[in-house]
């Protein structure tokens, strides 16, 4: 049996990360980043910080699967393991995969996003379908967004032309 898997080639060893916390990462590959790829490093990365090598691969196939069928394919892992935020982000990086982390217990900053915007209350609040007096008591730290509502303000923060128009899309 040795000599049947030293036929198949040399057996890596995965040198897991040993401290961290769990982090949320989302993951992209476009068509245009498939010569970069590098499948076999994006899998080791992933499995060095906790998944398995088979949800691993199966994750960076996923990404390849959709990419091949649309512009673009997206993933989001929960990695058990993660040493520093900015060493994972590197690490896909150079396999080829762009990675975000998603903290979804970060709070917002809603009057930052809407000065941004450079909208009042009440435009912001009609734009994106929100109650005026939400977004008031928001900013003035009455009340919290909940996980949801975080998520969509993030959304328009990162994308607001693009959630403006998914918001005013009607069938």
């Amino acid at each position: 049996m040795k000599a049947e898997f030293a036929r198949l080639g040399p057996v890596r060893a995965i040198s897991r990360v040993r401290s961290g916390s769990r982090a949320r990462f989302a993951l992209t590959l476009t068509r245009e980043g498939w010569p970069d790829l590098n499948s076999i490093a994006a899998t080791m990365a992933l499995s060095r910080r906790g998944l398995t090598m088979l949800a691993a691969k199966k994750t960076v196939e996923d990404l390849i699967r959709q990419s091949s069928e649309q512009a673009e394919g997206h993933a989001i892992v929960l990695l058990p393991m993660t040493d520093t935020i900015e060493a994972v982000i590197s690490d896909l990086a150079k396999a080829g995969i762009r990675a975000i982390h998603v903290d979804h217990k970060a709070d917002v900053d809603v009057a930052l996003i809407r000065r941004r915007l450079k909208l009042s209350r009440r435009q912001f609040a009609l734009w994106y379908g929100l109650e005026e007096e939400t977004i008031k008591g928001w900013e003035s730290g009455e009340r919290t967004p909940d996980t949801a509502a975080k998520s969509y303000l993030r959304a328009i923060s990162n994308r607001p032309e693009a959630v403006r128009e998914a918001y005013a899309h009607t069938e």
